[in-house]
């Protein structure tokens, strides 16, 4: 599942890669490999600052989380014979034989299970080292989130694998001056079924993300895990998509922004960073709650350096300062408590960056499945759309 990221401005990471302090090879280096506008420059120019000793930074932003992901496959990768290995280690810049000589990397919850499965990355040991000191400023929530078994289970008795640093949720998104003329603006997932928007609506290309929120709606998990145990299911489903005009997990906001369609259910790191720009749209997180994803800090496996400097920067990101510019400026919300007031952010986006406790409580993480319930969904939601 890729998220796009339509950051823009100057106050995120937008250089091919940014770099802070100078030297020679032997200076200590933090390299960080991130998702592109997930980090303000300003806020690895303050880390900088207040570091005590001389330190290079090389933070290098990239486009997708799945490229990420791919990076850490690329990393783990092993030469295809022994003979293959003996030459092609003068080739230079032959992707997959280099090994990961990054400290830390972006990682989305929901590649978190594969990341661990697939053994690309190790844990965070210095969390259970009590070396992050921040830590316990966490919600119960993100430290359950990130404390999974060798399978990348959720396992209270598991090792920490990652790092939350921000996150955000499927929120509908919709014209208001359209839905205004009907006599009402959505609340709730059931909003979607109403009359009056026949082909208006676009969805996202995602099976559990469609599934889910009609799971929602009807009382159930997003992680339901066997879904010919829901009375209605296909049947709720079939009369969404009669509402559906498509469905893109990409390009869902433009047809909204040309008025083609009237709401659409997208990410909120999309979906935010418009709203101020186009005042027709507005944007809503469903009251019955919704999905909700988080942006990790893990580290790739291989790196066998001990460099303090890792734990530092993660703990600079849950200082509660650092936390509110990361909220604000890349719009998203924080893990830590960040006490945003209505003057630090536009009007528009208020609704969404303003964390409701009870509609939070009701929300959910997308967690791994059975392969079994994964085609169970895959099937469902390629036969609603024929």
């Amino acid at each position: 599942m890729d998220r796009r990221s339509f950051l823009l401005g100057t106050s995120t990471l937008a250089l091919s890669q940014l770099l802070f302090g100078c030297g020679g090879n032997k200076q200590t280096q933090l390299k960080v490999q991130l998702l592109k506008g997930s980090i303000p420059g300003q806020v690895v120019n303050q880390f900088h600052k207040g570091l005590q000793q001389r330190v290079q930074l090389k933070f290098a932003p990239v486009e997708h989380i799945q490229d990420l992901f791919h990076q850490l496959q690329n990393w783990q990768q092993k030469p295809k014979s022994s003979d293959e290995q003996g030459w092609s280690r003068f080739i230079p810049f032959r992707q997959g034989q280099k090994a990961a000589d990054t400290d830390l990397v972006t990682l989305g919850d929901y590649w978190l299970q594969a990341a661990i499965e697939q053994k690309l990355i190790q844990p965070l040991q210095e969390v259970q080292g009590n070396q992050l000191k921040q830590w316990s400023a966490l919600d119960q929530r993100w430290k359950q989130l990130v404390t999974r078994n060798e399978r990348g289970i959720l396992d209270t008795q598991g090792k920490v694998w990652g790092a939350p640093y921000r996150w955000g949720s499927t929120v509908i998104v919709y014209n208001r001056d359209k839905l205004r003329k009907l006599g009402w603006t959505p609340k709730d997932w059931s909003d979607l079924w109403r009359d009056g928007i026949q082909q208006r609506i676009s969805l996202l290309n995602q099976p559990r993300e469609v599934i889910g929120l009609v799971l929602k709606k009807l009382g159930k998990s997003y992680n339901t895990d066997n879904l010919d145990q829901v009375p209605d299911l296909e049947k709720e489903l079939q009369i969404l998509n009669q509402q559906v005009k498509f469905y893109s997990s990409n390009n869902y906001l433009e047809p909204l922004i040309m008025e083609d369609t009237w709401l659409a259910v997208g990410w909120s790191s999309d979906v935010l960073p418009v709203l101020g720009r186009y005042p027709q749209l507005a944007a809503v997180i469903p009251q019955s709650g919704t999905a909700i994803w988080a942006d990790l800090w893990v580290r790739p496996a291989g790196i066998t350096t001990k460099s303090t400097l890792s734990d530092q920067w993660i703990d600079f990101c849950w200082q509660p300062s650092t936390a509110k510019q990361i909220s604000v400026l890349t719009k998203s919300n924080s893990p830590i408590s960040t006490n945003i007031a209505a003057s630090d952010i536009q009007e528009p986006l208020w609704s969404l960056l303003e964390s409701d406790r009870k509609v939070f409580d009701k929300s959910e993480f997308l967690l791994p499945l059975p392969l079994s319930a994964i085609k169970q969904y895959e099937s469902l939601f390629a036969k609603i759309k024929v």
